[in-house]
């Protein structure tokens, strides 16, 4: 098994995210892709190693983003699976053993614990939670875990870091689309299931990600979004009209659609002054709406600032407490 962690600017993370798949006796390889750092990621990689030969660093020349690392951390490995492993994150002890003992998968994945930077330490403790369960998930129910509900977060089955069989990604084409820097995660999920991926899922917590104060509100880059907003409108596409899935599909591609409209409305505005953004806000009308629901609900989150982060699953099960 070959363990992928794209790592740009991370160097005071990667040594814990290295070492914790290091111990991990089923990395064969451990592939870091130091995508064009300014500090000394790679460094503080090799540093976390102590010289283990499983170990290998690779340096572009310029930053690639994360889809298009993996894909080069790909290319310098012929393991038979593959795991993806964020450069701020951790395995839980025994994560890889755990998944492996499963039949049956082409993707499984286990779930996440997210915790605060300054309560990082009780990732070390998750590993032995009381959950368990093992569910299958299809394409339909995979859409339907990364929509936005009203009054309610989007959904983040796409955060998911599932094992993956390299047969599979070979037998179809499969690779990361390497113009996505946004939702590159979820876009492989979607056409690996179009293609029959069998993908499971253990609510027992196998992988611990690091929150800091702020993370899950910061922007992304227009073009960010707009790659997003293209691949969620090519994924449509990619089902029949009576399929299960369109209707999650076609829900989540307008979701993507109205951030991209809210982001350009803004965008335009800072450029060009309020009169050119509404111009661009009644032309086609269908932006009238998604504009004016972002900016209400941009202008009530200012006045109800987001809670400090707290410890908590991905999937349903009880928070972890800091006793």
């Amino acid at each position: 098994m070959a363990v992928l962690i794209a790592a740009r600017d991370a160097a005071t993370t990667i040594g814990d995210a290295v070492a914790s798949a290091l111990a991990e006796p089923q990395a064969a390889e451990v592939i870091v892709v130091d995508d064009a750092s300014h500090d000394q990621t790679g460094a503080a990689a090799e540093l976390a190693a102590r010289g283990d030969t499983r170990l290998k660093v690779l340096r572009p020349d310029r930053n690639l983003g994360p889809a298009a690392a993996r894909n080069l951390a790909l290319g310098a490995t012929r393991a038979p699976v593959i795991a993806v492993l964020d450069a701020d994150d951790v395995f839980l002890p025994g994560r890889l053993s755990r998944l492996m003992a499963r039949d049956g998968w082409d993707l499984i994945a286990d779930n996440i614990l997210f915790l605060p930077e300054d309560s990082f330490e009780l990732a070390a403790d998750a590993a032995s939670a009381d959950l368990d369960g093992l569910s299958a998930l299809d394409l339909a129910g995979f859409v339907a875990g990364n929509l936005q509900g009203k009054g309610q977060a989007r959904g983040e089955l796409g955060f998911l870091k599932p094992l993956i069989r390299r047969e599979f990604l070979k037998k179809h084409g499969l690779h990361y689309d390497a113009g996505m820097r946004l939702g590159e995660d979820y876009d492989l999920y979607v056409r690996a299931l179009v293609h029959g991926a069998r993908f499971l899922v253990s609510h027992r917590p196998g992988y611990a990600a690091r929150v800091r104060e702020g993370s899950l509100s910061g922007r992304h880059a227009t073009a960010d979004l707009e790659a997003l907003a293209a691949a969620a409108s090519k994924h449509v596409g990619l089902v029949s009209g009576h399929h299960a899935a369109r209707p999650a599909l076609e829900r989540l591609a307008a979701q993507v659609r109205a951030r991209l409209v809210l982001r350009q409305f803004l965008d335009r505005k800072a450029e060009a002054g309020l009169g050119a953004a509404l111009a661009l806000a009644i032309a086609p009308p269908s932006n009238l709406g998604p504009i004016a629901r972002g900016v209400l609900r941009d202008k009530l989150a200012l006045r109800r600032p987001a809670p400090p982060p707290a410890p908590r699953y991905l999937l349903p099960a009880q928070s972890p407490s800091r006793a």
